[in-house]
């Protein structure tokens, strides 16, 4: 009986981690969104064009981008606990001294810093689903942490321009969003433990002991690893595209940001809706007797269509338009990524899942920044409309790269990665 309670003692703190995972994203999107929510005020106070408020953008997507790499095999190696707790006291020092930032130099310094503290947020609480869920839970656990980058930025806009509104200055919306950060290590602390503790045995039924992460020179000849890198590079931009640039695109298409909240809200919120359509999605197909792969693979296909909405969001001349279709496109990029988020944990032993999700997130800084690049100079000179034109049609390459490369072959034969 005893082993029974601390087995449902152990079920019920899952989702108290999942929780705790969730609220680290929220604040980390609210960290990352203040300077895109200020971008137009900042972009006329200091007289930056788009190409240069693109410059902050790469600084930011350089550090998180090639950070993904190195926190993945820090979490891997320093374990769940140590590992997010420095990550998020890392990136709220830095969000707060934002404030101090005085022209476009310090702000790509800060913002530089700021990539490289949260680059461990993803691989971390990815390794931490891994630990705590099995695959057929690991879907709605991954899509309600992922969800929190919806959540937040959906929040960030209120917040930050109150904040602005209250005191007249920019200057303590960073130090006011960092602020949550260090509140949340202190009831991340106070509340994780390993899973083995939490059940009180050496390992449950659920949880077996961490094997060792498997050395990186093997992680990149298997050709699953790079079907998930080639995913997460060729879809990640779309969402960063939107969460960098969209206050500014609403702006420059004749719509004032105090007068669009809603518009800057809708798509947000359709993204939280459809990290749990995905997760739940293949949750439930996985529960109905698909095989792993199966269920994620119809999932990604699917999503990966209907971000083509983004096509008539180019063209659409209303506010409401323009919001339905990229409210479209971000739920189904919502529901992929859940996906993609979720094969490190499918495929990898749980030693190496974060260094497999570190890398796939370094692909994915490497296909943000060149895009940022050509985001900055293609509105310069031309406009917004062939940016989103573009980036719904490469989410297509994106699944066709994981239906080839995410598949069994001679490494499940061999053991080193699991069956899917």
């Amino acid at each position: 009986m005893t082993g029974a309670i601390r087995h449902a003692a152990a079920s019920r703190m899952r989702w108290y981690i999942a929780s705790l995972l969730f609220l680290s994203t929220v604040i980390n999107y609210i960290d990352r969104q203040t300077l895109n929510i200020l971008g137009p005020q900042l972009k006329a106070e200091f007289g930056w064009t788009n190409a240069d408020f693109a410059w902050l953008v790469i600084a930011f997507r350089i550090a998180y981008g090639g950070g993904q790499m190195f926190s993945g095999r820090m979490l891997d190696r320093l374990g769940t606990r140590a590992g997010l707790s420095l990550t998020v006291v890392c990136y709220s020092t830095v969000a707060a001294l934002t404030s101090l930032a005085t022209g476009l130099r310090s702000f790509a310094g800060f913002r530089f810093l700021l990539g490289a503290a949260e680059s461990a947020n993803w691989p971390g609480a990815t390794k931490a689903v891994s630990e705590w869920f099995s695959p057929r839970e690991s879907g709605w656990a991954v899509a309600f942490f992922d969800s929190g980058s919806s959540i937040g930025a959906a929040i960030a806009p209120f917040l930050v321009l109150a904040i602005v509104h209250l005191t007249g200055s920019w200057r303590p919306a960073f130090v006011v969003t960092g602020a949550l950060g260090f509140l949340w290590v202190w009831l991340f602390r106070a509340t994780y433990r390993s899973p083995e503790s939490a059940s009180g045995t050496d390992a449950s039924a659920d949880v077996v002991a961490t094997p060792p992460a498997l050395p990186y020179r093997t992680i990149l000849r298997i050709p699953q690893t790079w079907g998930i890198v080639i995913g997460k590079a060729l879809t990640d931009p779309v969402w960063f595209f939107l969460t960098d640039w969209f206050a500014i695109y609403l702006v420059s298409r004749g719509f004032r940001l105090e007068d669009s909240l809603l518009a800057f809200w809708v798509p947000f919120l359709a993204a939280d809706c459809g990290n749990f359509f995905g997760g739940g999605c293949s949750s439930a197909l996985i529960a109905r007797g698909w095989s792993v792969g199966a269920a994620r693979k119809i999932v990604i296909v699917c999503s990966a269509v209907a971000m083509m909405f983004l096509i008539p969001a180019a063209y659409a001349t209303s506010l409401a338009g323009l919001t339905i279709c990229v409210a479209i496109a971000t739920f189904a990029y919502a529901a992929l990524s859940t996906m993609i988020l979720n094969l490190p944990a499918d495929l990898y032993p749980s030693g190496s899942v974060a260094s497999v999700s570190g890398l796939s997130g370094t692909g994915a800084g490497v296909g943000t920044v060149l895009a940022t690049c050509l985001t900055g100079i293609v509105a310069d000179r031309y406009s917004f409309q062939p940016v989103l034109i573009v980036a719904s049609a490469v989410p297509i390459v994106a699944a066709v790269a994981i239906l080839i490369l995410v598949r069994n072959n001679s490494a499940t034969s061999r053991g080193v990665v699991h069956e899917i």
